[in-house]
């Protein structure tokens, strides 16, 4: 039924980026995970592959190819086992570049935008704060604009590339509005004075760096605005639909992934003079998991189609992030335990999915705040649009996103 999606180039598509993968990416995978950091020459790589204009217009050296191209990449990365891997592509391709894509000044495409395609820099993304978590609309980083110049005071956190990356498109507050009125895009250049950054010691995800971030008296040009001012919080709502279908694609092929692995480990494994395999409790037990995966699978590939049909789905992208993401979380968790004692062990990959896959259910929105948007919904008759949410055709004040 998912082949309905996809083209022969599709497919020639995935046999050529997983043949690069192979090549450059995994077998360099462990050492990574060690040393917690992804060479730079990693992303150039992406860019001399063409791999970073996926999703990008012509003028940018993209193909305006279809957001399954997209779905067919973020499958084959989870195939590595290294969220800590996909991540920083992630946070770089998909969600930093997209906003300058779809919202900055040509000056700023020219001088950040193709240069990120290209593999040249890499950008981070930095909106949430250490006191606001999900509840974004409450930030309190500043800009006060003087001049030519924003004067940006605060601080954000759980920032992937946050020390990595050479600019950060950053959300801050332009005036003294409390709620979503009052935020603002601004692009914040890496050298500029002011800026600190500290790597976070993470549970998982070890080769990406993951930042918290000051900004002290930052001066930042108002050429780097991106869009309108007081228009950021609708551009983020705009954006992190996208996000929560790259997290819920990542989600269910990470579970995937864990599942063949557990089952090529089970048809090896004996016990009490049998294949594991053939225990009734454990053969049921994977039963229900690619089900699960398989129907998760397909209503994230619907949501795919609504995206790339050009659909604001708020619903379905929160429904799909929440699915996925759990399923992910379950299924290392359960493949884990098919592994008995060497599931524990770090030179097995499930047991680096395992720590892995739990971040998962946290970014880009956690769990508990995608129960909650889908509940708004269907409860209490809220209508999320790009521009504005409505109660009964009445303005809500408190967003959660």
């Amino acid at each position: 039924m998912l082949e309905y999606y996809y083209t022969e180039e599709h497919h020639h598509f995935r046999q050529e980026f997983r043949k690069f993968l192979e090549r450059e990416i995994s077998p360099n995978i462990v050492q990574w995970e060690e040393d917690r950091f992804i060479p730079r020459e990693v992303f150039r790589k992406f860019g001399n592959q063409g791999y970073f204009s996926i999703g990008m217009p012509e003028k940018f050296g993209g193909l305006d190819l279809n957001f399954f191209y997209v779905v067919v990449m973020l499958e084959e990365m989870a195939a590595l086992f290294s969220s800590g891997f996909d991540v920083s592509i992630i946070s770089h391709l998909f969600l930093t570049c997209a906003y300058l894509r779809d919202y900055a000044s040509e000056d700023l495409q020219e001088k950040y935008l193709l240069p990120s395609i290209k593999g040249e820099i890499v950008g981070a993304l930095a909106i949430t704060e250490p006191s606001g978590g999900s509840d974004v609309a409450s930030l309190k980083t500043k800009a006060i604009r003087e001049g030519d110049h924003y004067i940006v005071n605060g601080s954000k956190i759980f920032i992937s590339n946050g020390v990595y990356s050479e600019y950060i498109v950053t959300a801050v507050r332009t005036t003294s509005n409390s709620g979503a009125s009052g935020i603002s895009m601004l692009l914040i250049d890496r050298d500029t004075p002011g800026i600190t950054a500290t790597n976070l010691n993470k549970l998982g995800g070890h080769p990406s760096d993951t930042a918290e971030i000051f900004f002290e008296d930052v001066r930042v040009p108002v050429d780097n605005l991106i869009g309108e001012e007081n228009k950021g919080f609708y551009y983020m709502m705009d954006r992190l639909q996208l996000e929560r279908l790259v997290l819920a694609i990542g989600g269910y092929s990470r579970a995937e992934h864990s599942l063949e692995y557990a089952l090529a480990y089970m048809n090896e494994r004996e016990a009490f003079g049998k294949k594991i395999n053939r225990f009734q409790v454990l053969r049921h037990r994977i039963a229900d998991l690619v089900s699960e995966i398989e129907a998760i699978k397909a209503f994230t590939y619907h949501a795919c189609q609504m995206n790339d049909d050009g659909k604001y789905a708020v619903k379905e992208a929160s429904m799909a992030k929440l699915l996925g993401t759990e399923i992910s979380d379950k299924a290392a968790h359960q493949c884990l335990q098919f592994f008995g004692g060497y599931g524990y062990i770090e030179d097995y990959k499930i047991a680096r999915m395992f720590r892995d896959s739990r971040g998962w259910t946290i970014g880009g929105g956690s769990s508990e705040i995608m129960r909650e948007i889908i509940s708004k919904l269907v409860i209490d008759g809220i209508t999320y649009t790009k521009d504005k949410t409505t109660r009964d055709s009445q303005k809500e004040e408190t967003i959660h996103v």
